[in-house]
């Protein structure tokens, strides 16, 4: 089974009752990607979007960049349930929107520029697919729709429950 880095746009007014009942929260999500599926938004319209299994490269790419915010584990827990791999946590608006004016000025090649894949391997990335220079293009074209689903969370003012399932 894989883990996949998962994200939930949510009001502040959401993110609240999801605080006070996690399993509300869950049901949510459930109930969201689920309607997703049929209807297939773009990122920037989406309220749900996964990076797949690409999580732990952007977060390891992001991290060598030093971005200020933690868009791949949240930086804030929600609950102690356990949504997959872990209990899942939240970004508030602002730093949603701090995320997103990131996002902005950053580009993919920026985060790649320099990487060695042995830097990878040394590091245990998950998955552990880091044989050529080529394998680091492998989260190109899931970097940019999660840069737009940020834009448009901050753009609303929202929040963004974060999790790996």
């Amino acid at each position: 089974m894989s883990m996949n880095g998962e994200y939930l746009r949510v009001t502040p007014a959401e993110l609240e009752r999801a605080l006070k009942d996690p399993e509300w929260a869950l049901d949510l999500a459930d109930e969201i990607r689920d309607a997703q599926e049929e209807s297939a938004p773009a990122p920037a319209g989406a309220r749900h979007f996964t990076t797949q299994q690409t999580w732990h490269l952007l977060g390891f790419l992001l991290q060598r960049s030093a971005f200020p915010v933690d868009i791949v584990h949240g930086e804030e827990t929600l609950a102690t349930d356990d949504w997959g791999y872990g209990p899942p946590r939240y970004l508030t608006p602002d730093r949603v929107r701090l995320a997103a004016d990131t996002l902005q000025q950053t580009t993919y090649d920026q985060l790649i520029q320099g990487v060695d894949p042995f830097e990878l391997v040394k590091a245990e990335v998950y998955p552990q697919i880091w044989d050529s220079p080529a394998s680091l293009e492998w989260a190109r074209d899931l970097f940019t729709p999660l840069a737009d689903l940020f834009r448009d969370a901050a753009s609303g003012g929202h929040a963004m429950l974060i999790w790996i399932d």
